[in-house]
């Protein structure tokens, strides 16, 4: 399996923020060490693709570094030039492993999944969101048509679902915890919100019972799986109380799902924040073997 990554893991950020950026080296480190994944290196998007889901004014903001304070906030992260190459790399990265999957069945960002960025606005540690962006490249090349977005992190991927709200032919399927960010919902195709502390039984039962049916309605001719570490039971903003050893077996199920339909996967990591941040690596580098295997 081909994965892409990038050399852009720092920044500036204050002590004790939330956001943790060391994963992202240490996945490439260990996917690098793997069998099965080749991993390369991630050129960053071009204006011209970011503008395919974002809007003239904000992308001149961002490049600028005039984001409001409120935008900021919002954001989750501080502006540096560093946050907007890293930003612009990571949506590369989704763009070339969505190639990558439809020349040889599978691709793979090593990190992606940046779903609550908006048109206009970006949220909860995402700027651009790289799955709006590969949809409407790949469309724009004639490429695909109809796509299956399969979002297993524990947030719902409101920016995803905005872009896609009237798009007959983008289906937006999650499984997501209820009470937890965005706490302003943006409705999806599919999706099934989960208690605080669901626990493995429930939660792989609720993604066998309706991936069969996300895939029946939208007869996808790709999709792209926002693996999320974050429903693991010792992740400090999850809320739910899944193992590692079912967030292995989810991936399983995706993996075999779309195998059977013979529809190409787009991997991302998405979310994961757990402490210590080595739970999230093995979870996103299980993740990255199952669908290299």
């Amino acid at each position: 399996m081909r994965a892409f990554a990038h050399d852009v893991y720092t920044y500036p950020l204050p002590p004790g923020h939330r956001f943790p950026l060391g994963k992202y080296r240490l996945v490439r480190e260990g996917a690098e060490r793997s069998d099965g994944i080749d991993v390369a290196e991630a050129r960053a998007a071009t204006d011209a693709e970011l503008r395919l889901a974002h809007g003239p004014e904000y992308l001149e903001r961002v490049g600028r570094g005039t984001l409001s304070r409120r935008e900021l906030l919002s954001l989750g992260l501080p502006w540096s030039p560093e946050l907007v190459e890293r930003a612009r790399r990571s949506v590369g990265a989704t763009l070339l492993a969505a190639g990558a999957a439809l020349a040889e069945g599978v691709g793979a960002n090593v990190g992606g999944g940046t779903h609550h960025a908006f048109a206009d606005a970006g949220r909860g540690f995402c700027v651009f969101n790289d799955v709006v962006v590969a949809v409407r490249a790949l469309r724009r090349a004639r490429r695909v048509r109809r796509v299956l977005v399969v979002d297993l992190d524990v947030h719902q991927g409101d920016g995803t679902h905005a872009a896609f709200l009237d798009d007959p032919e983008a289906f937006t399927f999650s499984v997501n915890g209820f009470r937890n960010y965005p706490f302003r919902r943006v409705p999806g195709d599919l999706e099934a919100d989960l208690a605080d502390g669901t626990t493995d039984d429930r939660y792989l039962a609720t993604v066998e019972r309706l991936l069969p049916q996300a895939l029946a309605r939208s007869r996808p001719d790709v999709s792209f799986y926002l693996a999320g570490a974050d429903p693991y039971a010792g992740d400090r903003l999850g809320r739910l109380a899944v193992t590692k050893q079912a967030l292995a077996l989810r991936d399983g199920l995706v993996r075999d799902a779309l195998n059977r339909a013979g529809v190409p996967v787009c991997v991302t990591l998405a979310g994961g924040y757990a402490d210590p941040i080595a739970d999230t690596v093995e979870i996103n580098l299980t993740t990255l073997a199952t669908f290299a295997a």
